[in-house]
């Protein structure tokens, strides 16, 4: 075969549908899962910082690096497996370790994480979890007396998943450590790549919850200026639909609101947005766990469903809210200013109507004036006449009376043919 270019992109996408592989659990143990979001948006966020964070880690335990734009890494760290996760928002660590606590969910597990490196962390932590996974009893009374013992029961959901070769609880509750607690039984026919992709769908639907709630306390913020702000517009419309003493005072205000709304769509597009998103994560991760009912438990769906879609349904509410808002203002602005222009041309004829008037007066001036000026000149027409024929009215005896007589009426007629021939050139 002969040879072929390829686009200088073509394995670059190829490899990024297995940048992230899920990690295999050989045997027991837990995971430790943590997630530092950095204050700053997506667009601003230095990702050298992450990378530089991860590197100091695995030096401190003699770990290779990964190459220089490795947005993911795997690898062993001797007292444990580490993976490290880099998205458009946040970094996350995930630590897989074998259980050799005196007791369940003992937070000493997390000393493997130095304090000063956790200190050190370029950004805040979003969430973190423990996730324990150990063998299922034979008895179903068995689990449910554990689940009893680590988690609250009001807020605790359990379900079979994977076709019944795990079972899943948690209570999406922070306890005394600081961490949020899982728990995976596994049964005895299921192996250790399934057992990594169900920890990995648990840290994923956590992390992604958390940063989905995320436009919750922006969306309330955002309820209370929007409230106000919908009160002057109310009150605007109100006002427009009588006389308005100052329509351009009124647009102003209009045009305002209408700014200071596209204002906040703009800062609150990214976060609206990225909630939609992570919500789709989230339901899309708990899908693909084929849920089913243990022990009449509610399973992580009807948790969602009961606790997370209520928030996102508020954010969603409040997106719409803000979209419709300025989307009113604008339509009064354009009514408004519809109002003006037809005002504006109401006093546009209303002034034509005056200048035609004022025109037809010039008119009749203008023939008035022209009239006194035929008079004028022919005067002074007639008298340069009676001078000239002045001497032959001497000769013929004739009086200046006379000659000025006949010559009044030829004169003024020729001045006001010569008057009218250069009004008609003009127009």
């Amino acid at each position: 075969m002969p040879p072929i270019e390829d686009h200088p992109l073509r394995y670059a996408l190829a490899n990024e549908l297995h940048a992230r592989p899920f990690p295999s659990l050989e045997g027991l143990g837990q995971a430790l899962f943590i997630a530092f979001k950095q204050p700053k948006d997506a667009a601003q966020r230095d990702r050298s910082l992450d990378r530089a964070h991860l590197l100091e880690l695995l030096d401190r335990f003699g770990a290779q690096h990964p190459q220089p734009d490795a947005t993911h890494y795997f690898g062993d760290l001797g007292m444990f497996s580490l993976k490290w996760e880099m998205h458009t928002e946040f970094v996350t660590y995930t630590a897989f370790m074998e259980n050799g606590a005196q007791r369940d969910f003992d937070p000493s597990a997390w000393d493997i994480f130095p304090e000063d490196w956790l200190a050190a962390a370029p950004g805040q932590r979003i969430t973190s979890a423990q996730i324990r996974v150990a063998a299922a009893p034979t008895k179903d009374a068995d689990i449910s007396a554990s689940l009893s013992e680590w988690f609250v029961p009001e807020s605790l959901a359990v379900s079979q998943v994977l076709d019944d070769t795990a079972i899943l609880a948690g209570d999406f509750r922070i306890d005394s450590a600081g961490h949020m607690r899982f728990a995976l039984f596994t049964r005895s026919d299921t192996d250790e790549r399934r057992t990594g992709r169900i920890v990995q769908r648990i840290c994923e639907i956590e992390t992604y919850k958390a940063m989905s709630m995320l436009g919750l306390p922006r969306a309330r913020e955002m309820g209370r200026r929007m409230g106000e702000i919908d009160e002057e517009l109310s009150q605007l419309v109100s006002d427009m639909t009588g006389d308005l003493s100052k329509p351009d005072e009124t647009l102003s205000q209009l045009l305002s609101i209408a700014a200071e709304l596209e204002k906040i769509q703009t800062e609150t597009a990214f976060r609206f947005g990225a909630t939609g998103a992570y919500e789709a994560l989230v339901n899309q991760r708990i899908e693909v766990l084929r849920e089913k009912r243990f022990l009449g438990r509610q399973t992580f769906g009807e948790f969602m469903m009961r606790r997370f879609d209520p928030a996102m349904r508020t954010i969603k509410s409040t997106e719409r809210r803000l979209q419709q808002m300025t989307e009113r203002a604008i339509r009064a602005g354009d009514l408004l200013r519809t109002r003006v222009d037809v005002d504006r041309s109401a006093q546009n004829q209303q002034l034509l109507e005056s200048m035609d008037e004022r025109a037809a007066l010039q008119l009749r001036l203008q023939k008035t004036v022209e009239g006194l000026s035929v008079v004028a000149i022919s005067y002074y027409a007639v008298n340069l006449v009676v001078y000239l024929l002045a001497p032959i009215a001497e000769a013929a005896e004739l009086s200046k009376a006379l000659v000025a007589g006949l010559a009044v009426l030829p004169v003024v007629l020729l001045v006001w043919l010569i008057v009218r021939r250069i009004r008609k050139g003009m127009e």
